[in-house]
């Protein structure tokens, strides 16, 4: 194996799936950038998970958002050849959540993060996923990207780490969290 460093990025460009290179702070890198950070954050969560299902649920999560950033970096010419992100995958998240939600109790108030070390990575991954959220918003407002379903997963994930976080609460023995209002 030759060296990990191409070397080809000192200049602050970076290449896509498509001809020609683009800046590093162009829209397409910043989003992909705030992706992998969603999945790395999310990796941090699945390492520390107590419960099982959750780990796995991270892990498929993860895979979907590797799809995700592939079509983006794609071509609009070529973005629908690596399409995996549609309705049946939201259709999905909503499924996990709605199984969540039979297991946990939503609180009727902001909670803090930081009930368990688990927990307290779902609710950083959520707000990574939040930032993923909008730079996605801003591709298909401006018709960088068309898949409208990158940005409906994106919200669902942000909901299903929320109702992880309070499963993996819940495992860790913490069945109420944390409000963020002062008893």
């Amino acid at each position: 194996m030759g060296p990990i460093y191409t070397r080809r990025g000192d200049d602050g460009f970076t290449g896509l799936l498509k001809e020609g290179r683009v800046p590093k702070n162009h829209p397409i890198p910043e989003t992909l950038g705030a992706l992998d950070e969603a999945s790395a954050a999310l990796g941090v969560a699945r390492a520390a998970c107590q419960d099982e299902l959750c780990a796995e649920i991270i892990l498929t999560v993860q895979r979907d958002l590797y799809s995700m950033m592939t079509e983006i970096a794609a071509s609009p010419e070529q973005a629908e050849k690596f399409r995996k992100i549609t309705d049946s995958r939201i259709s999905w998240l909503e499924a996990q959540i709605d199984q969540l939600g039979a297991q946990v109790s939503l609180p009727n108030e902001f909670i803090v993060p930081g009930d368990s070390p688990s927990g307290a990575a779902l609710a950083l991954a959520r707000t990574i996923v939040r930032r993923a959220e909008r730079h996605v918003a801003g591709l298909v407002i401006s018709s960088v990207i068309e898949n409208v379903e990158l940005l409906r997963y994106l919200n669902r994930l942000s909901s299903l780490c929320f109702m992880l976080e309070l499963l993996e609460n819940k495992t860790w023995g913490k069945s109420t969290p944390t409000l963020a209002r002062e008893p």
